[in-house]
């Protein structure tokens, strides 16, 4: 309830309040109450009323991990409380970084199977020597190793797919026998069979050749409230037949830089609370994603969209399906029309309100793939436009609205829906594309400072498709068609 709330205006998923005032840091001007101000005070969540700054970066000595040593990024690896820049071990794994060949991936085996001083815990190429590292289409496939031949689309290639044929974005391995469980016929490897006799296995995820089960009601005991037998129970776990996966959790990511080069703008500041489910991106930036390690087939996705100035008026959304810089799904709302600044390498327009787009870039970051998705509409080699919500309305300033993604990306459905409290303000109806076979989440920003992406959820659901897919579905078989011909782009309201 709201009487509960610590930021009534503002979400805070976390409720984080440093000075224990009862106001939540998001909206306490002065959030360590030291008397400064948050936007004059270099510890904003910590009281120094001295200033003391030794170093002259953006962090005061009270709250600076590196007193001596500007790091204005405060990057703490083994999060031992001392920044990188001046942490002579990184990653926490006894061997000092001059003697470290992962110097932020703990290894203390020192494994370099291709000999070119990059470990293979923390090397992109670990059979191939690359010591650069180089990664231009930013899917942690080195460049040496990255052949780009993905036969199911589903964000993996072949050479390193565990089901090269099977649509499986999450690669899920439950017994780790290097088949994929889509393409596997017995997951948990105890002798019974997923689905043929002498099966079907009544737990799949977990051994139990004996397959007991008391109760009689077809899921085997050990599996009976907790299916993939991760000690998170079914009802909260984000990922019931996925031990790998229990929680939302963003606070490791992958930044992506849409337009790396010139001097636009700069590049986004992310910033991770409420132990990874609420993401905030403090400037007006170029282009950029904050992604996700973690890969979906099936997924749910939602959360709490915030813009909590009163400044600007540009792009902010979430990206769902990211395969790599070039290739990713991305919903984006703009509160004005506006053309863009620089009309190289051509003009772009950007009409207010929610839009839905493929990204297939065949340039990949750069000028030409930032004015296309300023851009509405598409663009060529580029960007593909799959919905607009036709009644043109901008996002208002510090209004908070919830959106519910559903992607199926083995049958190619996408749905999302947006609320302001429970007033429904958009949906997309059901959108069949089938661009992207799954891929990883994240949020998104063009343009646009003080964003908030509160509340965050996640939760696996390859299995299970919603009603609307179905009556989509049977809306074409009347018409005598079939699957194959609606794996385009088409919608229904």
């Amino acid at each position: 309830m709201d009487t509960c709330d610590n930021c009534l205006t503002v979400p805070n998923s976390g409720q984080e309040d440093a000075d224990n005032d009862g106001i939540g840091d998001a909206c306490d001007d002065d959030a360590d109450g030291d008397g400064i101000p948050n936007t004059q005070d270099n510890c904003k969540l910590v009281p120094n009323v001295d200033q003391r700054n030794i170093d002259e970066d953006d962090f005061g000595d009270a709250c600076d991990n590196c007193r001596a040593v500007k790091n204005n990024d405060q990057r703490d690896t083994d999060l031992d409380k001392l920044g990188d820049e001046c942490d002579d071990d990184m990653d926490g794994d006894g061997i000092i970084n001059a003697m470290d060949n992962c110097k932020r991936v703990p290894n203390v085996d020192q494994k370099d199977r291709d000999g070119d001083k990059v470990g293979d815990a923390c090397d992109s190429c670990p059979y191939v020597p690359n010591p650069d590292q180089m990664d231009a289409d930013n899917d942690l496939i080195g460049d040496p190793c990255d052949t780009n031949k993905d036969s199911d689309g589903d964000g993996h290639q072949d050479s390193r797919d565990n089901c090269p044929a099977v649509i499986n974005s999450s690669q899920l391995d439950t017994d780790k026998d290097g088949k994929g469980d889509e393409c596997d016929d017995d997951d948990d490897d105890d002798g019974i069979p997923d689905l043929l006799p002498p099966g079907p296995d009544n737990c799949r995820l977990v051994p139990n050749p004996l397959q007991e089960d008391l109760d009689g009601d077809g899921v085997g005991d050990v599996c009976e409230k907790d299916f993939d037998n991760d000690t998170i129970i079914d009802p909260i776990d984000a990922c019931p037949e996925n031990a790998e996966v229990t929680l939302t959790d963003f606070r490791e990511y992958q930044t992506v830089v849409l337009d790396p080069e010139g001097d636009a703008q700069i590049d986004p500041n992310w910033v991770v609370l409420n132990q990874g489910r609420e993401i905030v991106q403090t400037m007006n930036s170029d282009p950029g994603l904050a992604v996700g390690y973690t890969a979906f087939s099936g997924v749910d996705f939602e959360g709490t969209f915030h813009v909590n100035t009163v400044t600007d008026d540009d792009y902010a959304g979430f990206i769902f399906g990211y395969q790599d810089s070039s290739s990713f799904y991305v919903v984006m709302w703009k509160q004005v029309e506006q053309i863009y600044w620089q009309a190289n390498p051509f003009r772009a327009v950007a009409q207010q309100g929610i839009q839905l787009k493929a990204v297939k870039s065949s340039t990949g970051p750069g000028e030409n793939l930032r004015n296309a998705l300023w851009h509405t509409g598409d663009t060529g080699d580029q960007v593909k436009l799959l919905w607009k919500d036709p009644r043109n309305v901008g996002w208002k300033d510090k209004t908070s609205y919830r959106w519910f993604l559903q992607h199926r990306p083995a049958d190619g459905y996408i749905r999302v829906r947006f609320y302001e409290g429970s007033q429904m303000v958009a949906d997309t109806g059901v959108i069949i594309d089938a661009t992207m076979r799954g891929g990883r989440l994240g949020v998104f920003c063009f343009s646009q400072e003080n964003i908030i992406w509160a509340n965050l959820r996640y939760r696996c659901n390859g299995e299970r498709k919603p009603e609307s897919f179905h009556l989509f579905h049977q809306r074409y078989l009347e018409g005598g068609k079939v699957v194959n011909e609606w794996l385009g782009v088409e919608n229904i309201y």
